[in-house]
């Protein structure tokens, strides 16, 4: 499982402010693989990796804008919250995916016993 806290800090180390203000459109995925897995492609768990790595980086990039407004820098008040709302969201995401997951396996366990 590689480290999220990491990758958050190196990519924090080359944040720019400049960037900060501009519209990015942003795509949270989750491949849960319909059909046959195509080839090369990942297991469950680097698929929850990647998920879990983007909710990570929206969380860091809410707080480079928040940490940046009370800097006192040129950023504006509706991207700071806007990023913040996107970062909650993403973090519901992922926790009602983990409580399906978490309930199909304990179904799973209750199938075998």
């Amino acid at each position: 499982m590689s480290d999220p806290i990491g990758a958050a800090r190196a990519s924090l180390g080359g944040l720019s402010t400049a960037g900060l203000g501009q519209d990015a459109a942003k795509r949270y995925t989750v491949d849960i693989g319909k059909g046959a897995p195509a080839e090369g492609a990942g297991s469950f768990g680097d698929t929850m990796t990647g998920f879990i790595n983007q909710v990570s980086d929206a969380q860091d990039q809410a707080g480079a804008l928040r940490d940046a407004l009370l800097r006192g820098e040129h950023v504006e008040l509706h991207r700071v919250t806007s990023a913040a709302a996107e970062a909650r969201i993403a973090l519901d995401l992922m926790v009602e995916l983990r409580n399906k997951v978490l309930d199909a396996y304990r179904t799973l366990v209750n199938m075998q016993g």
